[in-house]
């Protein structure tokens, strides 16, 4: 009667092998410093999804109309892309190495639960990303245009399944999802789908396009004026004062479309459980809004900071647009835009003040959308005037705001991914009492027990 060596010497090993302790930090925990390391992730993964899109747009158009600005602007995108993927890339992979430490259960059954689609379809849709960003940094112009474009693509349908997922933690899926509940996990791919394509996954989807189209943008902005400084020619000088232009316009067309994003993405939180979740005072909406018995939760004092933020983000680009139609040789536009700067300030300020509510209730949502339409005409006037402006010679206040635009935008857009991930507490899969937020136990002598004893060979 003989023994497999090999089976033999790894059950020696699984039932002798040290009962693992959970794995604890001081201060930030487990969960803030995985926090950090993913919002760390999210900066430049954000960048290199919006400057993927944009990029080979503007050397389409640049090649369309004869524009060198656009064609030079189009590969600084690309060259920021090139450099600086492998450091998102890199923060990617220790998130997961802190998932797999800290939550060893969560991780391996997320994994399993959308197994077809991350990492299988998502990964493969990563791999076409870089392909395309090589066939469009390195090759022909012809190739390299629709290379781009085919990045661009698929960089999105890659932050589409990652949103599945991520909106699926956050409502549990939504009323009777019971993929992940009670210790049960399947592989199946219409399963995985159906998780997928949960109450909240069509907002947030369209909400962080939008956030990845805009933001990128304002930091743009804030890299052109901060080059502008460091630049000696003439020809330099000119291109970083349209560049910051351009990222101004971009930012401001994508800033109006938020608002609406962002409030379908909180009413599709009440829409996944009602009012109530299970097994929790209240449900991710009402810890988001403050409402029931999330009443003054952590996570609803973050919505009040966020939208402050957005509503600094809508008076610093009407200020930008303000003193940047400056740039017209007959300053033609400036009134208006004064105008509806005022206004967007004015009714922005009002949303977020202690008398929001007054006259009535709705008075908060009615001035946010008379800030938005307030921009949109600030929008039409500068668009107009953009197309004679003489540029070369910015002020230091239009840089300054400039500036302070990219920062705040980097900040707001962190600040929302927090604030939304925030919502699901006490769970890492909301409802769910199998997955909690602190840190679980690895796997020890218990489950080690129950592994079958290899079978003997005679």
């Amino acid at each position: 009667m003989t023994v497999r060596p090999v089976a033999s010497l790894l059950y020696v090993m699984l039932q002798v092998g040290p009962d693992l302790p959970p794995i604890r930090l001081d201060y930030l925990g487990a969960r803030g410093f995985t926090g950090g390391v993913m919002l760390a992730h999210m900066f430049f993964a954000q960048l290199f999804i919006g400057f993927a899109i944009g990029s080979p747009l503007l050397k389409a158009l640049g090649d369309r109309w004869e524009n060198e600005r656009m064609r030079r602007l189009s590969y600084s995108l690309d060259r920021f892309n090139v450099l600086t993927f492998s450091i998102g890339a890199t923060l990617a992979g220790m998130f997961l190495v802190l998932l797999m430490g800290f939550y060893p259960r969560l991780t391996t059954a997320i994994f399993t639960h959308f197994f077809w689609y991350f990492p299988v379809l998502g990964f493969g849709f990563m791999f076409l990303t870089l392909y395309s960003l090589y066939i469009y940094h390195y090759r022909t112009q012809r190739r390299s245009i629709w290379a781009g474009i085919g990045m661009a693509v698929f960089i999105v349908a890659w932050e589409s399944i990652l949103t599945g997922i991520d909106s699926f933690m956050t409502t549990g899926g939504g009323s009777g999802e019971t993929a992940l509940g009670n210790g049960t996990v399947t592989s199946n791919p219409a399963a995985a789908l159906d998780s997928l394509l949960n109450p909240m996954f069509v907002p947030l989807d369209l909400h962080r396009t939008f956030a990845n189209l805009s933001w990128p943008a304002f930091a743009l902005a804030t890299w052109a004026a901060f080059s502008y400084a460091k630049s000696k020619s003439a020809e330099d000088k000119a291109f970083y004062d349209w560049a910051g232009s351009m990222g101004v316009l971009w930012g401001t067309v994508f800033l109006l479309f938020q608002p609406f994003a962002g409030f379908l993405v909180a009413f599709s939180m009440k829409a996944a459980y009602g009012s109530q979740g299970p097994g929790a005072p209240g449900g991710p909406y009402e810890r988001l809004t403050g409402s029931g018995a999330g009443h003054g939760s952590f996570t609803s004092d973050l919505l009040f900071v966020n939208l402050a933020l957005v509503v600094g983000l809508f008076v610093l680009a009407n200020a930008a647009m303000y003193l940047g139609a400056y740039r017209h040789p007959n300053r033609a536009g400036r009134v208006p835009i004064r105008i509806f700067g005022l206004v967007a300030a004015v009714a922005g300020l009002y949303s977020v003040s202690p008398l929001a509510e007054f006259p009535f209730l709705y008075m908060r949502y009615i001035m946010m959308l008379v800030m938005v339409l307030a921009t949109l005409g600030t929008l039409i006037y500068y668009t107009r005037a953009r197309g004679a402006f003489r540029y070369g010679s910015p002020g230091r206040p239009y840089r300054a705001v400039l500036l302070a635009l990219g920062t705040l935008a980097a900040v707001l857009s962190l600040g929302m991914g927090f604030m939304k991930s925030n919502s699901r507490v006490p769970y890492t899969i909301y409802g769910q009492p199998e997955y909690r937020i602190s840190n679980e136990r690895p796997i020890g002598q218990d489950q080690l027990q129950q592994v079958p004893k290899p079978q003997e060979k005679r």
